[in-house]
C-alpha cells in the first residue's frame, strides 16, 4: 500500500479571486519514486498554533476577548480551529505540488479574524492535520484504497503581512460588524433623525457621547 507525505512550500494572495482567498503549495511525496497514485480524497483541518510565537503588550491587550487576561493564558493558549478544507488531488507519480486554497473572511465574530488582527507582525504558526483516501492501482491493476493515517500532518508558518495585504485588497481601510435587525433598526433610526450623512459620522457621535458620559 503507498503512503504519502505532506510539506507546504509557499503561500501567496491571488489578486482576482472572488473573495479574500490564500493559495497554499502543497507538496505530496509518496513513499516510492515509481508510486502511482491515481487520485486522492483529501481532507486537511488547519489550526492556529497560538503557543508557538511571542505576542507584544499591545498584541495582548486585543486578545484578550480571546485568551483573557495575559495571567491566564497558561490555561486559555491554546490551538484555535482556523477551516476545514477539501480537495481532490490529480493523477501523479512520486511527487506532484498542487494549491491548496483557503477563503478567508473578515468577520469579527469569528475567532481566526480576531486574532489575525490583533497581530502586528511577525509570522502566523499553522498546523495542517490531513486525512482522506488514496486511490491507487493494485498489481493487477484493479483500483485499490487505502486510508491516510491520521498522524499526517505539517507545519507552516504564514508571514502575517500576507494576510494583511490580502484584507486591504479586498476591504481598503475598513472594518466588517454584524449586527443583529433590532439593533441596525435603531442605529439607522439615529442616524436619519440626526441627519448624518455616514455611519461613521453616526458612531462617531456615539462614541463621544458615552466618552463625555464616563468623564461626568
Amino acid at each position: 500500500m503507498p503512503d504519502v507525505t505532506f510539506a507546504l512550500t509557499a503561500v501567496e494572495a491571488p489578486p482576482f479571486a472572488a473573495n479574500p482567498t490564500l493559495l497554499f503549495k502543497l507538496r505530496i511525496t509518496a513513499d516510492q519514486p515509481e508510486t502511482v497514485i491515481h487520485t486522492i480524497a483529501l481532507r486537511c483541518q488547519i489550526q492556529l498554533a497560538v503557543t508557538r510565537r511571542h505576542y507584544s503588550p499591545a498584541a495582548q491587550e486585543r486578545l484578550l476577548e480571546v485568551f483573557g487576561e495575559p495571567p491566564r493564558w497558561g490555561q486559555t493558549l491554546r490551538n484555535l480551529l482556523w477551516t476545514h478544507v477539501s480537495l481532490v488531488v490529480p493523477q501523479f507519480t512520486g511527487e506532484t505540488i498542487v494549491d491548496l486554497p483557503i477563503s478567508c473572511t473578515y468577520d469579527f465574530e469569528v475567532v481566526s479574524t480576531k486574532y489575525f488582527a490583533a497581530l502586528e507582525e511577525g509570522e502566523i504558526p499553522l498546523l495542517f492535520l490531513f486525512s482522506g483516501t488514496i486511490f491507487y492501482p493494485g498489481e493487477q491493476g484493479q483500483l485499490q484504497v487505502t486510508q491516510i493515517p491520521w498522524s499526517r500532518e505539517a507545519t507552516f508558518q504564514l508571514p502575517l503581512s500576507c494576510w494583511q495585504t490580502m484584507i486591504a485588497h479586498y476591504y481598503p481601510n475598513t472594518a466588517w460588524l454584524r449586527l443583529h435587525k433590532d439593533i441596525f433598526d435603531r442605529l439607522y433610526a439615529y442616524k436619519a433623525s440626526r441627519g448624518l450623512p455616514t455611519w461613521e459620522e453616526a458612531f462617531a457621535q456615539l462614541l463621544l457621547a458615552s466618552e463625555k458620559e464616563v468623564r461626568a
